[in-house]
């Protein structure tokens, strides 16, 4: 399953093959829309271009949907919108990547975990050509190119002038979409669920569900959640529940049977991003001299779990 060496004009751009990354342009190719794939990971971009988008549902059955899958910005032009999808620690490589894709027109997404990302696609390719957003919808990467949801969650953006466009595409796919007018709140909010559930299903290898079902890892999502949202609290952004800790636990309950990205990470010998989610609090709570003793302790922790012989071919997704 192939498809042409461009994407038409008004394209939607997924930079990132990994999990959510694939899960998006399946979607969205369903939903008729020109997509394109832009990432380094040569195992799924060979998949992608042979055999398309996959996406099992929950009876195991694959439907797979034609993109372009390429590891060449110059054939990324003619771009509407890029929803960038890599790993924070990608992003300064994806952002010098878009420089060459993107008009003036064209607007770049950030719907990644962690801290700093827009800031730094904001850097190359100027702050009008850059919106913050999240998605709290699960993935899980069953191989190259194959997907399977985790539990769906929504996609907000912020409020942007040319963000409309990309909003109705992801309705139409699918995706339940929210447009916010504060894109702090957007972010912290992200970073109270990654920062509890991710480093606990990764040092555990349990999926987002099992958190709940066992007292002390529930007790440990509660805690790294509080923490999060008082250095949130000091940061003066906020958060978009009261509920913070109900929030995350429904999180957990309504994607139960997903593999967090930091799981899947770790399985694979990949780097993670537990650098940016409970690095970031514990830099920022430490600014702010609030304690984060759970969120530097995982943070330490998967580290530690991550420095082991690593697959190379899994660093690039």
């Amino acid at each position: 399953m192939k498809s042409a060496n461009r994407v038409p004009p008004g394209g939607i751009l997924i930079v990132g093959t990994g999990a959510l990354a694939t899960l998006f342009a399946a979607r969205l190719a369903r939903a008729r829309e020109s997509v394109t794939m832009l990432g380094t990971w040569q195992a799924g971009l060979q998949a992608l271009r042979q055999e398309g988008a996959r996406l099992m549902d929950a009876r195991g059955s694959v439907q797979a949907f034609s993109v372009l899958a390429t590891d060449d910005p110059r054939q990324c032009t003619d771009v509407r919108y890029a929803v960038v999808l890599v790993k924070s620690w990608q992003t300064a490589r994806a952002a010098r990547q878009l420089a060459d894709c993107l008009d003036a027109n064209s607007l770049a997404i950030t719907l990644q975990n962690g801290l700093g990302n827009r800031e730094t696609l904001a850097r190359v390719l100027g702050t009008s050509r850059v919106a913050l957003g999240s998605t709290t919808t699960g993935a899980t990467l069953l191989g190259p190119g194959l997907v399977r949801a985790g539990g769906e969650g929504t996609v907000s953006i912020e409020e942007h002038a040319a963000a409309h466009g990309l909003a109705q595409s992801l309705q139409v796919a699918g995706f339940r979409v929210e447009v916010v007018q504060d894109a702090r709140s957007l972010v912290w909010s992200k970073l109270v669920i990654n920062s509890a559930i991710n480093p606990l299903t990764a040092l555990l290898r349990v999926p987002n569900g099992q958190l709940l079902e066992r007292p002390a890892a529930r007790g440990l999502l509660r805690a790294l959640a509080e923490e999060t949202a008082s250095v949130a609290v000091a940061e003066k952004v906020t958060l978009s529940s009261r509920d913070l800790v109900g929030m995350v636990e429904d999180v957990a309950r309504r994607t139960a049977a997903n593999h967090s990205s930091m799981f899947q990470d770790i399985l694979r010998g990949a780097p993670t991003e537990i650098d940016a989610i409970c690095g970031a609090v514990a830099r920022a709570g430490q600014q702010h001299n609030i304690p984060t003793p759970i969120n530097r302790a995982c943070w330490q922790l998967v580290e530690a779990l991550a420095q082991t012989p690593v697959n190379t071919a899994a660093r690039s997704i």
